[in-house]
């Protein structure tokens, strides 16, 4: 999907780097597929700051996805393609032919009236929910359940998509899209083709106030505070203020964080590649 540079009339604009939402083919939701969304900004029961640097931006209303894809054997037809303040990826409206309408993570390339269907011996076309038994080797899914039943967990936000490498008796080999290579059920269920929006990471907010609209304050480097503020502060000048670490002295390169007793690591074949090497 196609990115826009702005014409430099306003400081903001010089940087600027947009979305067109060319694929985008309504800007009026479903009403009864919207719920309201309560934020904290970044506060506790009792008021207390617990995360910071969040707060304010636009109010937003949540729109309910079908993560399950449990419409076997109903086929719908997608109507319209439409921006969700809440995730990266678009979404898709969907008119069953048993008269329900839902919401779904769009797959790139996916059309107004383009049909998709979901179940047992569904052809692997973009778009259609399949049990990962069924997927062909080598297809690239996204939306992809952990466990039987429970919806949709991985790969799902914009650009993204796991491939199926393999089969192991009751479970799947995926290579998903940090690079780790793992087991899956093969009695969950995935969904054909990438997710839409591709470009997302392409885009450049050019001013502050921008971030501040979906909602995020200002943020201070660990280097410009002072020592009882952060484990990184403090020196003469520009100093560079140590082994990098969070405010709370987690190491932030190199340090491992996953539990060595997390039941599904016996799932896991190859790690997902590092970043920093």
């Amino acid at each position: 999907m196609p990115i826009k540079k702005f014409k430099p009339v306003t400081p903001g604009t010089r940087t600027r780097v947009g979305n067109t939402f060319a694929e985008v083919t309504t800007d009026k939701p479903e009403k009864s597929l919207l719920a309201p969304k309560k934020r904290s900004g970044g506060r506790n029961n009792s008021g207390k700051m617990t995360v910071r640097n969040i707060g304010g931006g636009h109010k937003k209303r949540y729109r309910v996805i079908d993560f399950k894809r449990d419409k076997e054997g109903v086929p719908g037809t997608v109507k319209t393609i439409e921006y969700d303040p809440n995730r990266t990826a678009f979404i898709a409206l969907v008119f069953y032919a048993d008269g329900e309408k839902r919401y779904i993570i769009a797959p790139n390339k996916i059309q107004v009236g383009d049909t998709i269907e979901t179940g047992r011996g569904v052809s692997p076309n973009i778009g259609n929910a399949l049990y990962l038994g069924e997927v062909p080797l080598g297809a690239s899914i996204h939306a992809i359940e952990l466990t039987p039943g429970k919806g949709a967990a991985l790969a799902r936000s914009a650009g993204t998509s796991a491939i199926l490498v393999g089969r192991e008796g009751k479970y799947v080999v995926v290579k998903l899209p940090s690079g780790e290579v793992r087991r899956v059920l093969s009695t969950c269920k995935a969904t054909i083709g990438t997710t839409s929006n591709p470009d997302h990471g392409l885009q450049v907010y050019g001013k502050a106030g921008r971030r501040r609209w979906i909602g995020r304050r200002p943020r201070v480097r660990g280097v410009a505070m002072n020592p009882v503020d952060h484990p990184m502060g403090g020196g003469e000048g520009k100093s560079s203020g140590g082994h990098p670490r969070s405010r709370t002295g987690v190491m932030a390169k190199g340090q491992k964080t996953r539990s060595g007793k997390k039941h599904s690591s016996k799932l896991i074949i190859s790690k997902r590649k590092n970043k920093n090497k």
